[in-house]
């Protein structure tokens, strides 16, 4: 049995991945013209961004301005501002649901508050807000996962996540929670669900319409023992 539904935020909630690889790049290659940064911000999708710039660092032989985090943050947030939209159907799907749903990201509290906000969906998640600043690990380690579920009150085992990263997936499994791969936001590659499938990945989704129907399912026992 299922008590609680856990979403990520970016490319879940919000169709904000796009927008973040976009300035990232932009930001990268301003600071480094001479580098092609383009194949390497491809796989910043689902990492926590402190991390993805160390390993930026150590892939190119660069050291990054002492602000470069900050300027990094301050740039998407104001792109965000601007351009944000939520997935389409979210909304609809989320408000359809019969149990209580909470947000768990990698992405600093303030702008994952600010995500939920503008996708108008304050009212549904209330301060069910969590961020992998809270804990000493960020995905796809499972501490946010298993920090959310403490705060609940919830066993770790009758949760059901929806993500949409290969880091968010395996760090919700490690927690011990059941999962829904969500493949339907606008930076996600053709072919991924297919990668999903081979690694196991069983409840793969393309659009939010099909949610409410996977929850019901869930919450009848019918995931069984399978996690994803």
């Amino acid at each position: 049995m299922i008590d609680h539904l856990i979403c990520d935020c970016d490319g879940v909630l919000v169709d904000s991945e796009v927008i973040a690889d976009r300035v990232l790049f932009e930001t990268l290659t301003v600071t480094f013209p001479g580098i092609d940064f383009e194949p390497v911000v491809k796989t910043a999708f689902g990492q926590q961004t402190s991390r993805f710039l160390a390993s930026v660092e150590s892939e190119f032989d660069i050291r990054l301005p002492a602000n470069f985090l900050e300027t990094v943050e301050h740039n998407v947030e104001h792109a965000l501002s601007t351009s944000l939209s939520p997935i389409a159907g979210v909304r609809n799907a989320l408000q359809q649901l019969p149990l209580p749903v909470a947000v768990v990201s990698n992405s600093r509290l303030n702008r994952v508050h600010a995500s939920v906000r503008r996708a108008g969906l304050t009212e549904i998640f209330g301060e069910r807000v969590f961020s992998a600043e809270q804990v000493e690990r960020p995905k796809p380690y499972p501490d946010v996962y298993l920090f959310a579920a403490h705060q609940l009150g919830v066993d770790p085992t009758r949760c059901v996540v929806v993500e949409d990263s290969i880091a968010g997936l395996n760090a919700a499994r490690a927690a011990g929670m059941k999962t829904i791969a969500f493949v339907g936001a606008s930076h996600i590659p053709d072919g991924y669900a297919d990668v999903l499938r081979k690694m196991g990945m069983t409840r793969v989704m393309s659009h939010m319409d099909e949610l409410p129907g996977l929850i019901d399912a869930a919450m009848r026992g019918e995931f069984g023992d399978v996690q994803s």
